[in-house]
């Protein structure tokens, strides 16, 4: 796969029926590698091993609704009380990060008020803070470490 801009991580695959897949830490199995699988697998080894969140508050790729349509979130991370901390956009590296794509973290994020956004394509990461009484957010040079927020 290609190199992203993240630590080296390690990670375990397996090849079946001419597929290969990597295993997921946080949904306990193997699932296909996909260029957007890569980013995402490489996001959850820096939330748990550079910023130290607690795998137990971490969720991966799960349904939402939102305006009565079914979507998908890539990742989050829940606060101790179980609100939303930090809501996740995961983009394939070829995939160029747009305005458009900040607007689809945001239409989710309107129903699920995540504390804090990230947007990347495993080559540009993008760290942005809520201001919902302002209906706004704001950009930062990177999250901060679970100790120091959580």
């Amino acid at each position: 796969m290609q190199k992203l801009n993240f630590q080296p991580y390690s990670f375990r695959f397996k090849n079946s029926e001419n597929k290969v897949s990597i295993f997921d830490e946080i949904r306990k199995k193997f699932v296909i590698l996909t260029p957007e699988e890569w980013v995402r697998q490489n996001v959850v080894r820096f939330l748990l091993e550079e910023k130290k969140y607690p795998k137990s508050y971490i969720n991966v790729e799960k349904v939402i609704k939102i305006n009565s349509l079914t979507k998908r979130y890539d990742i989050v991370v829940f606060q101790p009380n179980g609100k939303l901390f930090l809501l996740v956009e995961c983009k394939a590296p070829e995939v160029t990060i747009t305005q458009n794509t900040f607007d689809q973290i945001a239409r989710y994020n309107m129903v699920l008020e995540s504390e804090y956004l990230m947007v990347t394509n495993g080559l540009n990461h993008y760290f942005c803070q809520m201001d919902f009484e302002n209906e706004k957010y704001q950009f930062q040079n990177e999250l901060p470490n679970f100790k120091s927020k959580l």
